[in-house]
């Protein structure tokens, strides 16, 4: 095989190496070889290709173009930073705990008027039975053995039959033909629909109580006293820190 034998021939070769700097060039430095020569040149092209761009884009460039940064922003050792503003007013560190207080305040208000709303919601679909199933028993007296054979829950209560195992909202046929009759009404569908209102609601107000426990952390670590702190803020709980215990005259 012809391969083979070429290989056999190469493995037997000499490796050729560039050669080195002569002794009487020695004052030079070392001698560029050709993976010098290629890094400089790689970094030559890059930079070359790098001007060519700007250029492309200053020839391309709408003269109309304006950004606001354009005029809010100037050169400080060669770094864009944004001027400041002229009527910019200084905060005291009282002026800061009482604009913290009125953030709290809020925060305290809407979560309290969401809390309102989750105990409306669950007043209306009586969420305190949430397997649905009644815990007390509900005894129904008929006459006879005979009545006792052919007694039908639905006809009893007045309503469908689909709705007869359920505690909340379980409406007389009378109100269901009403209803059918105003619009499509759908109790499992709105009892399903309502229950994803209240879980939306229930959320919001654990997150409104944990963003005024992180407000009201922020402004004790106002306070000058030595504080460690314990443990780290989470997107669910606000850090807590130990105080030194400072007697009060």
């Amino acid at each position: 095989n012809m391969s083979s034998f070429r290989k056999a021939l190469k493995s037997k070769q000499r490796n050729h190496h560039e050669r080195s700097q002569p002794g009487f060039r020695k004052h030079l430095g070392l001698l560029e070889k050709k993976k010098d020569y290629k890094l400089r040149a790689d970094d030559y092209h890059k930079k070359q290709n790098t001007l060519a761009a700007l250029r492309k884009k200053a020839l391309e460039k709408n003269p109309d173009e304006f950004y606001y940064k354009m005029i809010n922003s100037q050169l400080q050792d060669g770094v864009h930073v944004a001027k400041k503003a002229k009527e910019e007013v200084e905060v005291t560190e009282e002026q800061k705990k009482v604009m913290r207080s009125q953030d709290i305040k809020y925060v305290e208000m809407k979560r309290v008027a969401e809390a309102k709303k989750i105990e409306r919601l669950k007043g209306e679909l009586h969420l305190l039975d949430a397997d649905s199933k009644q815990k007390n028993k509900h005894t129904f007296y008929v006459d006879s053995k005979k009545e006792v054979e052919s007694f039908d829950l639905a006809n009893h209560l007045n309503t469908a039959p689909e709705l007869v195992d359920r505690v909340y909202n379980r409406p007389t046929l009378k109100t269901l033909e009403t209803k059918t009759i105003q619009g499509a009404f759908n109790p499992l569908m709105f009892h399903v629909f309502s229950s994803l209102i209240l879980s939306q609601r229930i959320d919001r107000e654990k997150k409104m109580f944990v963003i005024s426990q992180k407000i009201q952390t922020r402004k004790d670590l106002q306070d000058k006293t030595k504080k460690v702190k314990v443990k780290k803020e989470t997107a669910s709980a606000a850090a807590i820190y130990k105080f030194e215990a400072k007697r009060k005259r």
